[in-house]
């Protein structure tokens, strides 16, 4: 069985600002901590959400392909075993009102 190898790029100055990249696929997602980043969507990409040690995170893909898209969950995983809470549910909608939703 394969397995995917993930990499992590992070930012020193904003630990919310990680992009998560597979090594062997063209799929890249960026995070967000909501608590602390403003987030707007794109319509033209994949977006998750999850809960971990009392911070709501938004993963967005960057220029998604079709073929990566089977792996976005894999990768939020991968993220939430790194940031060593493995038990993440990961979210098909913002949880948060509408109304407190960033514009």
């Amino acid at each position: 069985m394969d397995y995917n190898v993930y990499l992590l790029a992070t930012d020193p100055n904003n630990p919310c600002r990680d992009v998560i990249h597979s090594r062997d696929t063209g799929l890249k997602i960026r995070v967000f901590c909501l608590s602390e980043d403003r987030f707007m969507p794109s319509d033209n990409e994949i977006q998750l959400y999850g809960y971990a040690n009392d911070k709501l995170y938004a993963f967005e893909t960057i220029n998604i392909t079709a073929d990566d898209a089977l792996d976005v969950v894999g990768a939020i995983q991968w993220y939430a075993d790194y940031i060593e809470f493995p038990e993440m549910e990961i979210l098909p909608e913002d949880p948060r009102a509408s109304s407190d939703i960033a514009m």
